[in-house]
């Protein structure tokens, strides 16, 4: 990777938010900042662009090295073709395929070292598993392209970090798959993630209880002393700074979040909803994990508001400069 080297923003839902989010964000580019092309159709981004009454002119660029001469004067989009004109709020399984071609060929590029990160519009998952997309989202599929590396999902705000040990389950299936070495496992993704793209030399990490009050010393589930606590254990002996259980209610208020660098939670809900709370709009998704830079908005496609021209691009526009700051100190 040069220093110069763009960032690829792909599409996303195309009867989402995602085509306005990438205007938008072209609008807000300031002085300096690393360039960015879009994976996405061209045509579609023009016509958004007229019907919005947004003054951004698109141009198609062939290659990734492309984009920095252009940036400054148009949004360079790199063509992916879509094979239905995409209605607003209403998605097309017909379009799916040209959604998961954005992120593969995204994913190329930043194997190959062309690009400085991927930032990923949002997907609707059930839309592309219609077509038969397997994976529960981003996360998982980029993981499988990178060659099955192991993953975790964090998301990362200036106030608070946090990562869900479990993902994409339901809450009852999370409780029955929590196990140590799950936690240990994303405890360790974690520690390496912030030092090699935050530059925390020391990452601490506090490790969310599961159960109230941490469990009230097994009155309210024995997951803390069974489970968590073991995993807490090794990864101390690994060197990695953990402490917890700590209960999950005491743990994201003002003035706990500056004892640690990242919470990590054990489900989903533990993990977005303080976090989401907190800074709804610029919430930022990162996966770590991988051999390149991803981030992506801490939302999802807003169909409801799609082609009204109402998307906040906060998101987006934090995605983009954290991936450019997570790149600038990636250590490979």
């Amino acid at each position: 990777m040069t220093p110069a080297a763009p960032l690829a923003v792909t599409m996303g839902e195309p009867a989402g938010v995602g085509g306005e989010l990438s205007l938008k964000a072209w609008l807000s580019r300031r002085s300096g900042v690393r360039p960015f092309f879009v994976l996405d159709d061209p045509d579609r981004l023009s016509a958004l662009a007229r019907k919005l009454a947004l003054n951004v002119p698109v141009i198609e660029i062939e290659r990734p090295e492309d984009a920095a001469s252009r940036f400054a004067s148009a949004l360079p989009v790199l063509p992916v073709r879509l094979a239905a004109p995409p209605k607003p709020g209403h998605p097309d399984v017909a379009n799916a395929s040209a959604t998961i071609e954005a992120i593969e060929r995204a994913t190329a590029f930043a194997i190959a070292g062309t690009i400085a990160g991927i930032v990923t519009n949002p997907i609707q998952k059930k839309t592309l598993q219609d077509a038969g997309f397997r994976h529960p989202g981003h996360t998982e599929f980029l993981a499988e392209l990178a060659g099955g590396v192991d993953v975790a999902m964090m998301l990362a705000c200036p106030e608070l970090r946090v990562v869900p040990v479990t993902i994409h389950l339901s809450l009852a299936d999370a409780v029955r798959s929590l196990d140590a070495d799950a936690i240990v496992r994303a405890g360790r993704i974690t520690a390496m993630g912030l030092r090699d793209l935050f530059g925390i030399e020391r990452p601490r990490l506090a490790v969310a209880a599961l159960n109230p009050h941490a469990g009230e010393q097994g009155a309210m589930g024995d997951e803390e002393r069974r489970i968590i606590m073991p995993a807490i254990e090794a990864l101390r002996r690994e060197g990695i700074q953990a402490h917890g259980p700590a209960p999950a209610d005491t743990l994201f208020h003002a003035a706990a979040r500056p004892a640690y660098d990242v919470a990590l939670c054990m489900y989903h809900d533990q993990a977005l909803i303080p976090i989401k709370t907190i800074d709804f709009s610029g919430g930022v998704n990162v996966t770590l994990g991988l051999p390149f830079v991803r981030t992506s908005p801490d939302h999802g496609t807003a169909l409801d508001i799609a082609g009204t021209g109402r998307a906040d691009p906060a998101s987006l526009l934090a995605a983009i400069d954290m991936a450019d700051d997570m790149a600038r100190r990636r250590r490979t």
